[in-house]
């Protein structure tokens, strides 16, 4: 069950044994069905999450609209980070696309944790900059690249979510229309010609 969170975790911080059952006892395990509403908008993020198994994805709502702020997969810590740090109420939603296993942590265990293992400060620096990494990138593909390029690149980093991920919820997440992504997804498989 933490064979994979250990994997992760030792890329950012070296534990001993003792450490590592320290942050064991930390989590929880869950495991939840598909559309299971992780943290929903308007509710304050009490959780993060760690994927062992499935997809989540975090969205916003406007108006019937929903928009793919981001697709979560194994290995990935997960959570609407802003509501979960601030505790305010959440813009996002977070959703299970598949039935997930998850690893959980409550706002209140991680508290504790930066005090019984200081070394937790540090991996969640890390994570913390991971995070504002992916977003400053989304961000730039999104002044920079055309619909096309952001597609690409998607289909380049993320091609095992092409299969698991609805085209709808793919097209949200790049900011084009279903159709638009089929147009784009057609164009790419025609042979090129000078």
């Amino acid at each position: 069950m933490f064979s994979a969170f250990h994997q992760i975790v030792e890329q950012f911080v070296k534990l001993e044994a003792q450490e590592k059952r320290i942050l064991e006892q930390a989590f929880t395990f869950k495991r939840v069905p598909k559309k299971y509403k992780l943290t929903s908008k308007g509710e304050v993020a009490n959780e993060l999450f760690f994927i062992n198994k499935g997809l989540v994805r975090l969205y916003y709502t406007k108006g019937e609209d929903e928009i793919t702020g981001f697709i979560f997969k194994e290995n990935l810590f997960a959570s609407s980070y802003d509501s979960f740090l601030r505790r305010v109420p959440s813009l996002q939603t977070l959703e299970t696309l598949e039935a997930c296993e998850l690893l959980v942590i409550t706002y209140q265990k991680l508290e504790e944790l930066y005090v019984a293992l200081p070394k937790i400060n540090v991996l969640t620096r890390k994570v913390a900059e991971q995070r504002f990494i992916n977003g400053q990138q989304i961000l730039s593909s999104f002044l920079l690249e055309s619909p096309e390029e952001r597609y690409r690149r998607f289909e380049v980093q993320h091609r095992d979510l092409l299969q698991r991920v609805p085209q709808n919820m793919i097209a949200s997440f790049l900011g084009i229309t279903p159709v638009s992504l089929s147009r784009i997804r057609k164009r790419m498989q025609q042979p090129w010609s000078p």
